[in-house]
């Protein structure tokens, strides 16, 4: 706006010969700066179509070499697919049954243990009970070999000395029709 009042003051001779002297060197700054702006757009536009042409070839060059693969990949997947529609019911049956198992197994292990436990007490009170009967035969064992023992021995000591005294005795009697030498025998029991 200002400036079209400079132009309008120069139609009128309304300013003076120092400033429009001024006024054409900002007309011709203005204009050099729009010529540069001019340049700065046409070399930034050049510079875009070269960027989009190597853009595109590289967009070409991919969708050429990325097609092959993908038409490769299309049936590929649809197998994947079919493969996953298929597997997916009996995956799921087996996992149920999986769960089903671990609890039956859980339920047996828990009734195991009970039972193993109960057996373990009972096999403990037989082993007390059979101990004790071992020990009461043991000592019935031992008090029946001392009876023996002093059944049979005692006895025996005793035929021993009545025969020892009738040694003595007959030794005695023999001893006096023989010379008057003095054998004296000992006998240990």
């Amino acid at each position: 706006m200002w400036m079209m009042a400079a132009w309008q003051g120069l139609q009128n001779d309304s300013i003076s010969a120092g400033n429009t002297r001024l006024l054409m060197i900002f007309v011709g700054i203005v204009a050099l700066s729009m010529f540069v702006q001019a340049v700065v757009v046409i070399v930034a536009a050049i510079g875009a179509t070269k960027t989009q042409k190597r853009v595109l070839l590289i967009a070409e060059e991919l969708r050429a070499r990325a097609t092959p693969l993908i038409d490769k990949a299309i049936p590929i997947i649809d197998k994947a697919e079919t493969l996953v529609e298929v597997t997916l019911p009996k995956i799921q049956t087996i996992s149920n049954n999986l769960v089903e198992t671990s609890e039956i197994v859980k339920a047996k292990a828990k009734e195991f243990d009970v039972t193993l436990t109960d057996v373990n007490l009972k096999t403990r009170a037989q082993v007390a009970r059979v101990d004790g009967m071992v020990s009461s035969a043991l000592t019935a064992t031992g008090a029946l070999a001392e009876m023996v023992h002093k059944g049979i021995r005692t006895p025996l000591v005793e035929v021993s000395g009545l025969v020892n005294g009738l040694k003595a005795g007959i030794d005695v009697l023999f001893s006096k029709s023989k010379p008057k030498s003095v054998a004296i025998t000992k006998y240990e029991e």
